[in-house]
């Protein structure tokens, strides 16, 4: 559960990068929590919070391939975890359940010994115990197939479970080094529910009967789209602040409108909604008026219409277009058309709704706020090296360094106030332990450096073309599938990295389009790239329209187009479509118009959400594609199946794991085996940059930039919303004591 797609892309300390490609590690992240933190006396003791997620998850057991990142929440706020992440990331140990865990051997097998908690019980009453250890590594070890698990990593390393010197002491003896130790048996499960395969597959599906966090589960209604905490009476720690917590499966379009109605208390928002809730902020509103001060406070639509006529003499710029309709509007009503009368009457009657509405979504949301951070997840761009122009890595180093990806950055975070620095690894993110810039290893953005590539790899400017057909070389339907889970997607961006499921045909409302000379092709069902004259398919123009011989190109100038044998360089581009993802579709074309600049054409695809991971990253139909990743504290074990090399299955496809690029390499998978039994923690960093250093060699995908985490809250709510890093702490959410 810890690598989850994210299809979508919050104002807090920022710690200045190292220089691109410096190798030195970032001492800070980009942006810690903003969750209103406050000491346990200021929150009152009761209270129900309600929570907006995606959808209720369709199992509580988060080792089954269709747990999403709702049963992540509701395990973190029920059930045992060994290690929590701190604000940079980093796995320490949750006091509530361990007294210790330590390797207390390496040779000639590694032993970790974990000593539990003296108070630390099931809801029931029963002690947790090494059986609920023992019984969890059978259900996960992948030796029994009857168990229906989504992965094993880690567990399948174990040698022996037993129980220690005493009832409270657990002994895991492993058969293979494994470095990321502390990330098993979190969350762990009581051994009712992982002891047998039937009681593992169906019995922790609808209900958590038994649990050992600050919450229990007391009811999951899918009919409703309603699962309900309550405090847990038997839990040792410091006692729950609020009495429920009631998550609501809530559509992200709909969010403002039950925040405006008061039935929500947190959701994760879009940039456009958290704008609504930012100007529905207390206080002064409005834009800077054009002579100093502020103008005045924003009035909703058709307010300046609506208002009597004022004297236009010397009025100029807006404030005169402003008078200029309301003295139109003034004149209808009061002229001698009676038709043109009733119209304007009609049409203030319908602002004056518009404006009433304006105004109680406006009153609504003033009790809310943005907590915004950046995610532990990257956006990048994926380039397919399954077939195609992308197979060949000159290409795909090309099309790498195109692309500016500090524009990138800037143009999706710096709107929303958060730092704009573009990613420099590909399994960590800045302030993490495993991050260093490793960008230096592919270079930098130089359109020239990327046309000498393309042009060692035989893609020429101005070469002859054969008569193209619809679609071109890097738009051909691809045929290969893939054996490969499938990923889920999370609210999103993840809607994660970190949501795949049914139709694969492309939007039919898309539509090819040329404006200003910069071709944009947007191809829907049956759409094909605007035709060209063939003076400019063999690289010219308009007759006598050439500049002399040695004239430099205006800066971002477009180069020809390329051709190789007969065909151009056409790469097709997919991207979702759905109402969250408008920030994925401007960065796909910025890309888009960055790639023309050195000669290579994109057709953008614009897919529905719901079909964009199963139908067309799963599977490899696609040239270019934007997704995000997670990160996590254990990347030798979690980013191993996304980088690792594919390899034929016995019917000729290709096993993937959750490589969507299938670009890999033995050199990348043996750093990350090396890694994963690495215990010299400094080692194993090191380990995994030189991973990364080959990773960005390799051009199987570039990382752009941290997803940005945008939270509305309830301003009386403390200590929660947008957690970065962090791992929540459930038990001390609550509304502040009036």
């Amino acid at each position: 559960m810890r690598s989850v797609v994210f299809l979508t892309a919050g104002l807090l300390a920022v710690t200045t990068l190292s220089g691109c490609g410096s190798g030195e590690p970032v001492s800070e992240p980009l942006a810690g929590p903003d969750i209103a933190p406050a000491t346990r006396d200021r929150i009152e003791d009761g209270g129900t919070l309600r929570w907006a997620v995606d959808s209720v998850p369709q199992t509580l057991n988060t080792f089954q391939s269709d747990a999403d990142a709702t049963t992540a929440r509701i395990a973190q706020a029920s059930l045992p975890v060994m290690f929590r992440l701190d604000t940079r990331g980093r796995p320490q140990r949750a006091a509530e359940f361990l007294a210790s865990a330590e390797v207390v051997r390496t040779e000639p097998k590694q032993v970790v010994v974990y000593k539990l908690h003296r108070a630390a019980v099931w809801s029931d009453g029963r002690a947790i115990d090494a059986a609920d250890f023992a019984v969890q590594w059978h259900a996960l070890s992948g030796r029994n197939s009857a168990f229906w698990t989504a992965h094993n990593a880690g567990y399948d390393r174990i040698e022996k479970v037993r129980r220690g010197k005493g009832d409270r002491e657990v002994e895991v003896t492993f058969a293979r080094r494994y470095a990321d130790w502390r990330s098993l048996f979190s969350p762990l499960y009581p051994k009712d529910v992982m002891g047998t395969a039937a009681a593992f597959n169906e019995g922790a599906r609808n209900a958590l009967k038994v649990t050992a966090g600050p919450f229990t589960v007391t009811s999951v209604d899918r009919g409703r789209g309603n699962v309900t905490l309550e405090r847990n009476k038997r839990w040792w720690g410091d006692p729950a602040k609020l009495e429920r917590i009631e998550l609501r499966a809530v559509p992200r379009e709909k969010r403002t409108a039950e925040l405006v109605a008061g039935r929500l208390d947190i959701a994760e928002v879009d940039a456009g909604q958290a704008g609504r809730i930012a100007s529905a902020a207390p206080g002064p509103q409005g834009r800077p008026a054009p002579g100093g001060g502020r103008a005045a406070p924003l009035m909703g639509p058709g307010a300046a219409r609506a208002a009597a006529p004022p004297l236009l003499a010397g009025a100029s710029g807006a404030g005169s277009a402003d008078a200029a309709a309301a003295t139109l509007s003034w004149a209808a009503l009061h002229g001698s058309d009676r038709r043109a009368a009733e119209a304007e009457r009609a049409a203030l009657r319908k602002r004056a709704e518009a404006e009433r509405r304006f105004t109680a979504e406006q009153k609504g949301l003033s009790g809310f706020e943005v907590r915004k951070s950046l995610e532990p997840a990257y956006t990048q761009l994926a380039l397919n090296g399954a077939e195609g122009p992308l197979a060949d890595e000159r290409v795909r180093r090309a099309v790498a360094r195109a692309l500016d990806r500090e524009e990138l950055a800037k143009a999706v975070l710096g709107p929303l106030g958060l730092p704009t620095d573009p990613v420099g690894s590909h399994v960590a993110l800045a302030g993490q332990p495993h991050y260093a810039d490793g960008s230096a290893a592919l270079g930098g953005h130089d359109a020239g450096k990327a046309l000498a590539l393309l042009h060692e790899a035989g893609w020429k400017q101005g070469g002859p073309l054969k008569t193209p057909a619809a679609g071109a070389a890097g738009a051909d339907a691809r045929r290969k599938s893939a054996t490969s889970p499938s990923p889920s997607a999370p609210s999103a961006p993840s809607s994660a990295p970190a949501s795949a499921a049914v139709s694969a045909s492309p939007s039919p409302s898309s539509s090819a389009a040329e404006e200003d000379g910069d071709a944009t092709y947007v191809v829907g069902q049956d759409d094909k790239p605007p035709a060209r004259d063939a003076g400019e398919q063999r690289g010219g123009g308009v007759p006598g329209a050439y500049a002399p011989r040695g004239t430099a190109a205006p800066a971002g100038a477009e180069a020809a187009q390329l051709a190789k044998d007969g065909r151009p360089l056409t790469l097709r581009f997919v991207l979702p479509s759905g109402q969250g993802s408008e920030s994925l579709r401007t960065v796909g074309e910025r890309i888009q118009r960055m790639l023309r600049r050195v000669g290579i054409r994109t057709e953008i695809s614009r897919v529905p959400d719901d079909g964009y991971f199963d139908d067309h990253i799963a599977n490899g139909q696609y040239d270019l594609a934007l997704y995000s990743w997670p990160v996590s504290a254990y990347p030798a074990t979690d980013a191993r199946p996304i980088f690792a090399k594919p390899v034929p299955a016995a019917d000729g496809s290709l096993v993937v794991e959750q490589n969507y690029t299938r670009v890999g390499t033995d050199e990348v998978d043996q750093l990350f085996e090396r890694a994963v039994t690495e215990l010299d923690e400094e080692e194993g960093h090191e380990l995994m940059r030189r991973a990364d250093e080959r990773i960005w060699t390799a051009a199987g995908s570039v990382p752009l930039y941290q997803r940005p985490q945008l939270v509305a809250v309830r301003r009386t709510v403390a200590n929660a919303g947008a957690f970065g890093f962090r791992t929540p702490l459930y038990e001390d959410m609550g509304f502040l004591a009036k």
